[in-house]
């Protein structure tokens, strides 16, 4: 008799990981399990993100998983940040957000673009969570056409004075030091800026229905001075916050998964248990039918991103190729958790279940980093030779 597949990895993925990936994975659900799941719905209804949970992903390595060693940083591979991101958003997007801006889009920068004084200066303390991150490219006119940047740079001795703002940025309130991108007489450029320099502010956005559990904010610069020494001389030109965006979606593929399981998970559970008309609801060929629609998206899902992680691990790569996992997954995720909330009944509207958070959380994850139509177009781009923007 052959043996029942495992409903939440029908392909068997796990067999396809390494066993430190494997290690990887467990070591983060554990976390997931026991330190996010008891408490995330209660700081989602607050608003508030658990800040006493960083030390904790610090200690287990996630911040900045795939540095090398020579940083304080634990050296992992692709898969296994890809595994983190997943296994947190099945948490909370929240979480997979402050961990994705720490390690993606703040040390990145940093290790990629920084002289090797600012790795070694920033990049152990960002590790252990004793530094924390924001990546300020959004503006409030900009969206998703970062080229239409307001914000400048301009150069006054051996300093730099910022002017502009940021919009939408995740952990702003929490960051020690801004990554800064403004524009140059010399081209699009990046900039550490610390906290407590003179005319630099955050205020924190609230009365959001998403993403609740996360700290977003506004930056804005009012003739901030910064030394040279904190200007990023690795890169000029969007190339720059569009290659840290590019490690940040990689990470996206997989977090949705985990939202996704999340809501399938519930939703498999609670059909199974709810009686109507005598029956268990699971029992009726219609709701078989949409689970099995969830199962077969959310596989489809896994296999992408596996995919995805070892072309990333053995540098074959391509954006257009993360666009099109960004793109799928994140839509996957979306319509599994809409459609569990809905199997739920009235019982789905609360957040003592997790696919209306999800759900909701879920609408900021498929806009932010390119909305899904970017991505479409991106995608368009690579088969026509065509730019449609």
């Amino acid at each position: 008799m052959a043996t029942r597949l495992d409903p939440y990895d029908l392909y068997d993925i796990r067999s396809q990981l390494s066993d430190e990936e494997r290690m990887v994975q467990d070591t983060v659900a554990r976390f997931t399990d026991e330190r996010v799941l008891p408490v995330i719905g209660e700081y989602f209804d607050k608003g508030e993100f658990p800040h006493e949970l960083i030390a904790e992903m610090a200690e287990l390595g996630l911040l900045g998983s795939y540095f090398p060693e020579q940083y304080g940083c634990a050296g992992m591979n692709a898969v296994s940040y890809g595994l983190i991101c997943q296994e947190l958003e099945r948490g909370d997007s929240g979480m997979r957000s402050f961990v994705s801006v720490q390690t993606s889009l703040c040390m990145y920068p940093i290790f990629a673009y920084g002289s090797e004084e600012q790795r070694q200066r920033w990049l152990p303390v960002m590790a252990r969570g004793a530094v924390i991150g924001c990546f300020g490219l959004t503006e409030p006119h900009g969206g998703s056409d970062p080229a239409n940047m307001k914000t400048r740079a301009r150069r006054e001795g051996g300093d730099w004075i910022i002017d502009g703002a940021k919009m939408w940025i995740t952990n702003g309130g929490l960051a020690h030091v801004a990554i800064v991108w403004a524009q140059t007489d010399d081209g699009i450029q990046g900039f550490l800026v610390e906290r407590g320099t003179q005319g630099f502010e955050t205020r924190d956005i609230h009365r959001k229905m998403s993403l609740r559990a996360s700290v977003t904010s506004a930056l804005f610069f009012d003739g901030v001075r910064v030394p040279d020494a904190n200007r990023l001389p690795g890169v000029k030109g969007l190339k720059g916050p569009l290659g840290c965006l590019t490690q940040a979606r990689y990470g996206i593929t997989w977090g949705p998964i985990g939202a996704a399981i999340a809501c399938f998970h519930e939703a498999v559970e609670y059909t199974r248990e709810r009686i109507l008309f005598d029956r268990p609801v699971a029992a009726n060929q219609a709701v078989q039918l949409k689970l099995a629609d969830m199962a077969r998206r959310i596989t489809t899902a896994q296999l992408l991103s596996l995919h995805l992680g070892r072309m990333k691990d053995a540098g074959t790569l391509h954006p257009t190729q993360v666009s099109l996992a960004k793109w799928n997954n994140v839509r996957m995720a979306l319509d599994i958790a809409r459609e569990a909330r809905e199997l739920l009944g009235a019982a789905g509207i609360t957040t003592e279940h997790s696919p209306i958070r999800h759900a909701l959380n879920l609408e900021s994850v498929i806009t932010y980093e390119g909305t899904e139509t970017v991505h479409q177009l991106v995608v368009g781009r690579e088969i026509t030779g065509i730019n449609a923007f």
